[in-house]
């Protein structure tokens, strides 16, 4: 990937705090801050559905409880995961991955879509996630000019999954403080991108990363003044959860 089709600033697992984080309406709830991208987490049920949440159980975020690994996706599915984070969103389910799909195609946003596995299921979780998103994205997004769905993970054997069941697609590999040996890691995944947290990335090694001919998405920047900084030092995507202060055009120029 010679260009980076991304927009700048991507909305973090759809709505940021302004909607149960992960879910359909957190996705409509970016859109309609005129985002074009949305970053959302993916990992698979009992039997093996890949559904969007970031958590290894469902309590914090829905009115379940259990761990998902051990949970079929039809119990997953009748969980209320939208009134935890404000009664107007009572009756939000924890969508499949297809459902995800959908409504980023209906919505017109590009996709990053963090493969997230419970403890165990890494290689598992890389090789569905993977072929599912590259086989929805397929199948939906008719235009060849739509930016195709950027994979991530922190699981480096998640993405060695991921890369052999969707080749083709964009790999991002995430850290919170980028290790010494990035580089190797990163080329070992064939990755177009670095993620990693903004707290600790600084102007040199932006200008590594950048030298090494990786694009980096920074997480998850809540500070209007701090994302200009890391935009002048050349991170190529801010995530952030203020979607509302940190406007789709913030840092345009």
């Amino acid at each position: 990937m010679t260009n980076w089709p991304y927009p700048r600033i991507a909305a973090h697992r759809g709505g940021g705090t302004l909607a149960p984080e992960n879910t359909l309406a957190a996705l409509c709830v970016g859109a309609g801050f005129g985002h074009t991208m949305v970053e959302f987490d993916a990992k698979l049920s009992a039997d093996n559905v890949a559904f969007l949440l970031h958590d290894d159980t469902v309590e914090r975020t829905s009115n379940g409880r259990g761990a998902a690994a051990q949970l079929r996706y039809a119990q997953i599915a009748a969980f209320d995961a939208g009134n935890w984070c404000d009664p107007r969103f009572e009756g939000e389910h924890m969508p499949t991955l297809a459902e995800a799909a959908q409504c980023c195609r209906e919505e017109g946003l590009a996709a990053n879509v963090e493969i997230k596995p419970c403890p165990g299921r890494e290689v598992e979780t890389g090789r569905i996630v993977g072929a599912e998103t590259a086989r929805l994205w397929r199948a939906l997004w008719l235009d060849q000019a739509a930016a195709p769905p950027l994979l991530s993970s922190f699981s480096f054997e998640a993405l060695v999954a991921a890369r052999e069941a969707a080749p083709d697609l964009p790999r991002g590999l995430l850290f919170e403080r980028v290790p010494d040996d990035w580089r190797e890691q990163t080329a070992a995944l064939g990755c177009v991108s670095l993620h990693a947290s903004h707290r600790y990335l600084d102007e040199a090694l932006v200008r590594s990363i950048k030298e090494a001919g990786l694009f980096i998405l920074a997480y998850t920047v809540n500070d209007l003044e701090r994302a200009r900084l890391l935009a002048s030092w050349g991170v190529d995507t801010l995530c952030t959860d203020r979607i509302d202060l940190i406007g789709p055009h913030a840092l345009d120029d």
